[in-house]
């Protein structure tokens, strides 16, 4: 039977962002488009988790970045409104203290490009200094990052362990996310065929090359392949029951992408309901029934390694 992985916990769940998009209300459809990714990063002699979140409504883009106090179960939550009218709003710096150490984050936004996500593609940084390192950098700005924090590069790099974010397209859904064994990213793109006069087809595509297609989709709607990325093994799981048979070739698929990984690994993992996108979304048929991946069974989820669950919202 087929299995998608316990989804590594969250340090801390995504922050709040009012429901302001009519669409929340269809289909148990998020309200919201968000990206979040944990890091591990080394805060003086401690290491800690630093929760990033990229969240976009119609009304509002903010940038949340939250960091786990690892003496008790305190966090502090630095909020940046990337859709302000002040055109000097989008770069600045805010100071806090985590555990009795300065935390400085400075932001330059201004000229950032974006594309459907509400992450930024190109030209920004985001940087975390902490006695005068960087521990944290985020964007491709890095020079001008160390010159404006006046800081060194970190000893020691974060790494990045969890990555989520939710998707919109009709047919054809675009991510980015680290494969392999360094730290480039790659580019994934998820093409779906599901009317017509051929039995519903899906592509899955990595840098511009076909890695995984999958014929006769209403017999593998769920399934799991193993592809090889800069010579390292990337397991994919995907499960796109919802895209056949909610009656509107609509709602969510669902994709992990797990780097790194030996068959028959996830054999004893469950599934459970995400309440975090609106229940089940993964109803009867072949292959096993159940929702998407949800908390954490003991013994799980601390050798999963990276994952990137991308949670593919197919609109009409």
């Amino acid at each position: 039977m087929f299995t998608l992985p316990l989804e590594p916990p969250l340090q801390k769940p995504p922050p709040p962002v009012a429901s302001d998009d009519p669409a929340s209300t269809n289909n148990n459809k998020p309200a919201h488009n968000f990206v979040t990714c944990i890091h591990k990063v080394k805060l003086g002699e401690t290491i800690c988790h630093v929760t990033v979140t990229w969240a976009k409504t119609l009304i509002s883009h903010t940038l949340y970045i939250t960091v786990e106090n690892p003496l008790d179960e305190n966090h502090y939550t630095c909020k940046i409104d990337l859709k302000t009218w002040q055109f000097w709003g989008k770069k600045g710096l805010k100071t806090f203290r985590v555990a009795e150490k300065r935390v400085d984050v400075f932001w330059d936004l201004r000229s950032a490009k974006f594309a459907t996500s509400p992450e930024p593609n190109s030209d920004y940084y985001v940087a975390m200094v902490s006695d005068q390192e960087v521990v944290l950098l985020l964007g491709d700005q890095k020079n001008e990052a160390l010159r404006r924090t006046k800081s060194r590069p970190s000893l020691q790099d974060s790494s990045l362990v969890h990555k989520k974010e939710i998707v919109f397209a009709r047919k054809c859904f675009c991510t980015k996310t680290t494969l392999g064994k360094s730290k480039k990213e790659h580019s994934i793109i998820i093409e779906s065929a599901l009317c017509g006069p051929y039995d519903p087809e899906m592509w899955i595509s990595v840098d511009g090359m076909e890695s995984i297609r999958v014929p006769n989709l209403h017999w593998r709607f769920r399934g799991n392949e193993t592809i090889v990325v800069d010579d390292f093994p990337v397991q994919i799981l995907w499960d796109v029951h919802d895209w056949l048979y909610n009656g509107t070739h609509s709602g969510v698929g669902i994709f992990v992408f797990r780097r790194g990984v030996n068959e028959g690994e996830f054999e004893s993992a469950h599934l459970e309901e995400d309440e975090d996108f609106g229940g089940s979304f993964c109803g009867g048929g072949g292959g096993g029934g159940g929702g998407v991946v949800g908390g954490e069974e003991e013994g799980g989820s601390s050798s999963m390694g990276f994952c990137h669950f991308l949670y593919a919202w197919m609109t009409e």
